[in-house]
C-alpha cells in the first residue's frame, strides 16, 4: 500500500508514517518539512491542493493546534489550515479512502463528560478556535465519507505539546492545578498511529482514541513531569478563582480552555473503535522514555 501521511514531520504525523513503514507500507510525507522517512511532497496546508497522485490511502494530521487568543493571527491560522485545509484535502483526495485526526476538543464543554460517547454534541460551546476549527474540519471529513478519529491529549516520547506547557507553569517546584483531582482520558501517540493505520478498514465516522483506562491527573502530572527530570509538588487553585484569572490574564498563559482540560472530568468511551478490533496497547507506563 502507499499511504500519504499528511503533517508528517510533526508529532503525531511522524509516527504515523514511522509505523506505516514498519508494516511494509510505502509512504509519501506531505508538509512543509519532510517527514522521518519515505518520499517529501511539499505541501502548505494554508494554501494550494496536495499532490495525492499514487497514493492508496491518505491520513491527515496536519493541524493547526494550540489555545490562541481571540482575534489573534494564530487563531485565523487554525480556520485556514484545520477548516479550509481540509477542504482543499478532501478534494486531492478524489474517492481515495481518508482517516482524518481530530480531536476530543470537539465536544461541547458544557454536558457532562464523565463518559463521552461519539454522539456528544460538537455543534457549539467551544472555547478556542483549536475546538471550532476541528468541528468544523471533521463535519466536512465525515460528509465526505472520511474515517473521524477524537483522541484526548496525545502524549509520547519528544511531546512538543503537553509537556512543554506543563514545564512552562512550574514555580519554585510548585505546579499549581485548578480544582481537586480529576479523571482523564489520555491517548499515547503509538496508540493513535496503531488506529490511524487500523482506521483504513473501519465503517466511516467518528471514533473515540484513548489508553485502555483513564487516569488521575494529580498522579500522572508528577510521573509525567518525573519522567522529564523535574520533581514538582501539585497545588490546588479553587476553579472560579482560576476561571477569573484566565478571563482577565492573571496568569500570562492560563486560558479558559485550559481550565476547562484540567478541572474536570474527561473519559473517552472508546467502545466503538474496540468493536472493530482496534486495541490500545501502550499506556502511561510504557510510552513514555522512563529515566
Amino acid at each position: 500500500m502507499r499511504m500519504a501521511v499528511t503533517g508528517a514531520s510533526g508529532f503525531c504525523g511522524s509516527r504515523v508514517a514511522l509505523a506505516a513503514a514498519a508494516l511494509g507500507a510505502e509512504v509519501l510525507c506531505l508538509g512543509r518539512a519532510p517527514g522521518p522517512l519515505g518520499r517529501h511532497i511539499r505541501w502548505d496546508a494554508t494554501a494550494g491542493r496536495p499532490d495525492l497522485a499514487g497514493a492508496d490511502l491518505v491520513v491527515h494530521c496536519a493541524a493547526a493546534v494550540g489555545d490562541p487568543a481571540p482575534g489573534s493571527p494564530a487563531e485565523a491560522l487554525h480556520h485556514a489550515v484545520n477548516v479550509d485545509g481540509t477542504a482543499r484535502l478532501l478534494e486531492a483526495a478524489a474517492g481515495r479512502p481518508v482517516v482524518w485526526v481530530s480531536s476530543a476538543s470537539v465536544y461541547d464543554p458544557r454536558p457532562d463528560r464523565s463518559l463521552v460517547r461519539e454522539d456528544h454534541p460538537t455543534a457549539g460551546g467551544h472555547l478556542n478556535a483549536y475546538g471550532r476549527s476541528k468541528a468544523a474540519g471533521e463535519r466536512l471529513a465525515l460528509a465526505a465519507g472520511a474515517v473521524v478519529l477524537r483522541p484526548r491529549a496525545v502524549y509520547g516520547p519528544d511531546d512538543p505539546h503537553l509537556v512543554p506547557r506543563l514545564l512552562e507553569r512550574v514555580r519554585h517546584g510548585v505546579l499549581l492545578l485548578p480544582g481537586p483531582d480529576v479523571t482523564l482520558s489520555l491517548t499515547a501517540v503509538q496508540n493513535l498511529a496503531d488506529a490511524c493505520l487500523a482506521a483504513a478498514g473501519w465503517p466511516p465516522g467518528a471514533y473515540n482514541i484513548a489508553d485502555a483506562r483513564p487516569y488521575r491527573r494529580d498522579e500522572t502530572v508528577r510521573r509525567v513531569l518525573a519522567a522529564h527530570g523535574r520533581s514538582v509538588r501539585i497545588g490546588h487553585l479553587p476553579v472560579r478563582l482560576a476561571e477569573f484569572a484566565a478571563r482577565t490574564g492573571r496568569f500570562p498563559g492560563l486560558t479558559r480552555y485550559a481550565v476547562d482540560q484540567l478541572a474536570r472530568d474527561v473519559v473517552l468511551d472508546t467502545t466503538r473503535a474496540r468493536a472493530t478490533g482496534w486495541r490500545p496497547r501502550w499506556d502511561l507506563d510504557s510510552a513514555l522514555p522512563w529515566p
